[in-house]
């Protein structure tokens, strides 16, 4: 425990010099999107970090303790979300500096609200911003339980306790901070991860599978990526690709590129940086399950390992480390969320968001009360694996919208029926996603995305066939 308290002192004495060095009151561009002029070497540490942070990292160990190389599906399905961010990438950056967008929801408003009635306007962007919000809630909570989970073996306390700690961190260090701490913590954190991979991730899998050998034990379904069935593993790679598209947090590097040539570069470097990431961290899992017990609790397997094949400095370094990047993923989530509301709330109550002390306040403000309603998820419902999968799946409902927005050249036109296909989306994965969470064997809730997916796209598609045949037919008979 000793090292485990050196190196947090450590590194929280390195949090606060970044927050203090990044504290603007007066500078919005700078908290909001670090003024628009973050090199490429950050961008993609901080959008690594993000995808390959503690929440992730934890939650791939336990999904691949639970269902093996299952697991490894949502890294392909990421790699490939990349290559299709790259073709939108310089243009998202481009049209956010031009028209002052900070946050997606803010682009599909801006994109889908032109002639639409202030009724309209106002219905679209709480929608939008409410899904969103809501998604977000469970990948926060996810971190939360992931510090929760080790700061509970590291210092011998109680769950409970560990999470109420671990929220009020990042709480506090996103409220401060904004985007521009976060951008560099971030870089910091991603290092650590690396270097806590190379310590003990690999020579640890090694060393328990006996170079791999060991795997063939394991159960068919772990080993072909069909322990959650084939709709799960072919809906990862069909549906779940095009969420890069529409993920808030990616958008937020995006806008925050100095041009957009580096937004592009982050697009490919990420895509590509990120699959070893998410092919080591399911091996953990999997070798844990060999070397330890089947019946462990998967959102502790992580720990076990770490203690298992580290000395004392080590094992602490490790730990601190995993929730530095647990942290790195938790506030970049709260400060895209606190945002988002933020500018929601600004269109139906007037707030001035050129008064950077007040939209700061505000921003601020609703950062504590989010991270307290998160850590409240993660308290009443302690599933990692839930919680990450549920948060990543959901955002698909929003592709067809976004396909469209970023591709017409008029998407006003279509606001109602973007509307209505991502609330239509919505429904849906929360229908399936609680018929399998209180029937159990009935439907994996886990793919409850898939089936949203299918109906947001469905009800766009049905909709510019009838508006196509509309135009065609006024125009046949005027």
């Amino acid at each position: 425990m000793t090292w485990l308290i050196v190196w947090i002192v450590i590194y929280l004495l390195v949090i606060i010099w970044f927050t203090a060095k990044h504290v603007r009151p007066s500078d919005p561009e700078q908290y909001l999107v670090n003024n628009r002029k973050t090199a490429l070497i950050p961008l993609v540490f901080t959008t690594l970090a993000t995808f390959v942070g503690g929440g992730t990292s934890i939650g791939l160990i336990a999904m691949g303790y639970e269902s093996g190389f299952a697991a490894i599906g949502i890294g392909i399905a990421y790699v490939v979300g990349f290559m299709l961010m790259l073709r939108f990438a310089g243009k998202i950056r481009d049209f956010g500096a031009e028209n002052k967008i900070y946050t997606f929801p803010q682009y599909l408003l801006n994109r889908f609200s032109p002639g639409q009635s202030t009724g309209f306007i106002r219905l679209f962007s709480s929608s939008v911003n409410g899904v969103n919000i809501f998604i977000f809630f469970f990948l926060l909570s996810a971190q939360f339980v992931g510090m929760a989970s080790l700061l509970k073996h590291g210092f011998s306390i109680g769950y409970q306790s560990a999470a109420i700690i671990s929220a009020l961190i990042v709480i506090l260090y996103t409220a401060l901070a904004g985007l521009s701490g976060v951008i560099y913590t971030d870089m910091i954190q991603f290092v650590v991860i690396v270097l806590m991979i190379v310590l003990i991730f690999i020579p640890g899998v090694m060393s328990d599978t006996i170079n791999l050998t060991r795997l063939a034990e394991l159960p068919t379904e772990m080993l072909n990526g069909t322990f959650y069935g084939y709709t799960f593993l072919i809906g990862l790679l069909v549906f779940l690709s095009p969420s890069v598209l529409v993920r808030m947090d990616i958008w937020q590097r995006m806008l925050a590129a100095r041009d957009a040539r580096t937004a592009r570069l982050t697009s490919l470097w990420s895509g590509i940086g990120m699959l070893p990431f998410y092919i080591i961290f399911p091996l953990v899992g999997m070798s844990v399950r060999l070397s330890m017990s089947p019946d462990l609790n998967a959102n502790e397997v992580t720990y076990f390992f770490i203690d298992h094949h580290g000395n004392a400095f080590i094992a602490a370094f490790a730990i601190t480390g995993l929730l530095a990047a647990l942290m790195s993923s938790g506030d970049s989530f709260l400060n895209i969320i606190s945002i988002s509301a933020v500018r929601d709330f600004a269109g139906w109550r007037k707030l001035d968001m050129t008064d950077a002390a007040q939209g700061q306040k505000m921003i601020r403000l609703v950062t504590v009360v989010f991270g307290m309603i998160a850590l409240i998820l993660a308290l009443s419902f302690p599933y990692i694996v839930d919680l990450m999968v549920v948060g990543i799946g959901t955002i698909v409902i929003f592709v067809p919208a976004t396909l469209l927005a970023l591709t017409h050249d008029s998407p006003q036109r279509y606001g109602l029926l973007a509307l209505i296909s991502i609330l239509a989306g919505f429904v849906v994965n929360t229908g399936f996603f609680t018929w399998g969470i209180l029937s159990p064997g009935s439907f994996e809730p886990k793919s409850s995305f898939i089936p949203a997916f299918v109906v947001s796209a469905l009800i766009m598609l049905a909709g510019l066939i009838l508006k196509k045949s509309k135009t065609l037919s006024d125009a046949t008979h005027p």
